[in-house]
């Protein structure tokens, strides 16, 4: 087995792992989607070496990296709320 079976292994297993640990939504959904890229990149590396499917590799792992930022920082092109809210005022 070479490293890079180890190691999608380790990315998988962490990535499911943080998945289960997840409420139900998309975001969970995401991430488990994340965890089968490295599955099957891990599969893929036990026959034999797959310098080509780097590009898989970083693309999981930018998924990743997005999930972990949430949507506090606006990257994800959710709409604004339609009307903010003004301290002190009162519906009724």
């Amino acid at each position: 087995m070479s490293d890079a079976f180890d190691y999608f292994r380790a990315y998988a297993v962490r990535a499911l792992c943080k998945a289960r640990a997840m409420p139900r939504g998309k975001m969970k959904h995401l991430q488990l989607v994340a965890g089968r890229i490295y599955n099957l990149l891990k599969k893929e590396a036990a026959y034999g070496s797959n310098v080509q499917h780097l590009e898989d590799f970083r693309a999981a792992q930018k998924l990743e990296a997005s999930l972990d930022r949430g949507p506090s920082d606006g990257s994800r092109g959710w709409p604004a709320p339609a009307t903010p809210r003004r301290p002190g005022r009162e519906a009724g």
